[in-house]
């Protein structure tokens, strides 16, 4: 890149908590965040947010009497928002863009005006406005009082990465000097359970570790949902208070052969590490946090394409998924947010059950991965 990105806070609201020292202490705990809830008619397991992060959400809400309409995928986006402003020092005369997106959008609040137009052949008054796919961006811009552009987008599982490539084109074409990127998702309702299960990826494993992530040798899908949101501060230059920077970009598509189709090394995430690597050594490279989210295809897939990348300078191997389930929109942010903390640390937090592999070198270089139905890949390289 011709210019420095500099990432002067990140903050999320998961299932891990929502401040950086309680979000790691739990990564260093070898357990996962699922519990049993009845969803879709059975008892399904999920990741629900952590009782300080609903805290943090339930006090946001009563806040302004507005925001008792909103849908938990907006809550949680300005929830995130607020802490990663405040961490990053922004202030209210700070011009900045906003980008937040979600592959879902308001997904509880829009089955529940169905279902009350269902029962009553009448949509609510507010039914419209709540539901529509930019009002994550634009309640988060109406919360911080912020003047800057604001811009929503859904690519399905990528759509937080794309943000972070979106902030990156607007900060070194010189539009702006400051961006708010992320992306948030609420996803833990009956029907979305249903859709997953209808595609047969959706876990139905009774083991200590129900979602797979990263097992290569398992036999069936191990997919399950979670709920979050995380978002950081993008500035151009190379700041003081970076806690990363973006070393670089990278993002593909390849040809579908149905709807949610990846091939078999994932060309996608082929283009997307390339184009990541062009000015890097793949041996600089200490660890990739994959986006591995728990279904046969796409953990091997993704894994051919990064042996197929790197060869023999294979990076140690990584990913969230196992411990907090699939955020979807979300994921890539949440996933970003682990690699910073892993370099700010200097640490590897590997899968618990999944083959050992051993750090022998600081981390300072990570590749963070995402995909999307539709084969929209990202992958974005960070340094310290």
């Amino acid at each position: 890149m011709s210019k420095t990105i500099s990432i002067t806070a990140i903050a999320s609201i998961s299932p891990l908590g929502n401040d950086s020292k309680t979000v790691w202490e739990k990564y260093q705990i070898s357990d996962h965040c699922f519990s049993e809830h009845d969803l879709d008619g059975s008892k399904t397991l999920v990741a629900k947010l952590s009782e300080n992060s609903n805290e943090a959400v339930s006090l946001l809400k009563q806040s302004d009497v507005k925001y008792k309409f909103l849908d938990k995928s907006v809550l949680y986006a300005m929830a995130a928002s607020r802490i990663a402003i405040k961490n990053a020092g922004w202030n209210p005369d700070d011009v900045f863009g906003i980008n937040i997106g979600s592959s879902r959008g308001a997904t509880d609040l829009f089955e529940k005006h169905h279902r009350d137009y269902l029962l009553t052949g009448k949509a609510q008054t507010l039914a419209s406005p709540t539901t529509t796919l930019g009002n994550i961006s634009s309640w988060v811009a109406h919360d911080l009082q912020s003047t800057g552009p604001e811009i929503s987008h859904s690519i399905t599982c990528s759509t937080a990465l794309h943000a972070v490539l979106n902030g990156v084109a607007w900060l070194k074409a010189g539009m702006a000097d400051k961006f708010l990127v992320g992306g948030s998702e609420a996803p833990l309702t009956d029907f979305t359970i249903a859709q997953m299960r209808a595609l047969k990826i959706y876990s139905r494993s009774d083991e200590d570790f129900p979602n797979r992530a990263l097992d290569l040798d398992k036999t069936q899908n191990t997919m399950i949902l979670g709920e979050g949101a995380a978002v950081c501060c993008l500035e151009i230059g190379r700041k003081e208070n970076a806690v990363a920077y973006v070393e670089a970009i990278g993002y593909g598509t390849e040809i579908l052969e149905h709807n949610i189709s990846i091939s078999a090394e994932a060309t996608c995430f082929q283009k997307s590490m390339k184009m990541a690597l062009q000015n890097t050594d793949p041996s600089e490279v200490d660890v990739i946090v994959m986006h591995a989210p728990g279904t046969i295809k796409g953990d091997l897939s993704e894994y051919k394409a990064i042996g197929i990348v790197f060869g023999e300078s294979l990076p140690l191997l990584t990913t969230n998924k196992w411990k907090i389930g699939h955020t979807f929109g979300a994921s890539g942010m949440l996933s970003l947010e682990l690699a910073i903390l892993m370099m700010q640390h200097d640490t590897f937090i590997g899968v618990p059950f999944a083959k050992a592999q051993i750090q022998t070198k600081s981390i300072k270089k990570v590749m963070v991965n995402a995909v999307g139905f539709g084969g929209n890949a990202v992958s974005i390289l960070l340094s310290l």
